[in-house]
């Protein structure tokens, strides 16, 4: 995919993107996968009698789950449903007619961005400013780091 095909609504680039980028959900679902063909659970149920930490195996796979589920096969910039269920930033882009939130005035202040600062901090205004001054196409290699924790 291209740089532009890889630009979220939000003026993230899915390319950075956990849910995008990251094995991690592809192995927890084999994992799981792996598990339940072999009947794990009870090994574990057995196993636990000697050994502590399989009392957390429960744990263990409801955080597996959750891991299964985080994954974007598409982003929304080429029809995907962004990141996961409900998005009020693809309606609201569709609702304007607009190719992102990079062609809004409103963008600054937009509070349907809130949801990403956690994850992603300041990097979402940075880069929608960056995808106003280079354009689409060419703003990629300009963009700030996904995750703060990066």
């Amino acid at each position: 995919m291209k740089d532009k095909d890889l630009t979220g609504y939000c003026g993230l680039y899915c390319g950075d993107c956990i849910r995008y980028n990251c094995r991690a959900s592809g192995l927890s679902s084999e994992l799981l996968n792996e598990f339940e063909k072999h009947h794990f659970k009870e090994y574990a149920d057995v196993k636990k009698t000697n050994n502590s930490a399989f009392d957390n195996f429960k744990s263990l796979t409801a955080l597996l789950k959750a891991i299964s589920q985080i994954n974007c096969e598409t982003p929304c910039g080429s029809g995907g449903d962004g990141c996961g269920g409900s998005c009020k930033i693809i309606s609201c882009v569709h609702e304007k007619n607009i190719q992102g939130c990079w062609e809004c005035d409103e963008f600054e202040n937009c509070e349907k961005l809130n949801f990403l600062k956690p994850f992603h901090g300041s990097s979402i205004v940075e880069n929608l400013r960056k995808i106003q001054k280079y354009g689409i196409t060419d703003w990629a290699k300009h963009r700030g780091k996904c995750y703060p924790w990066i």
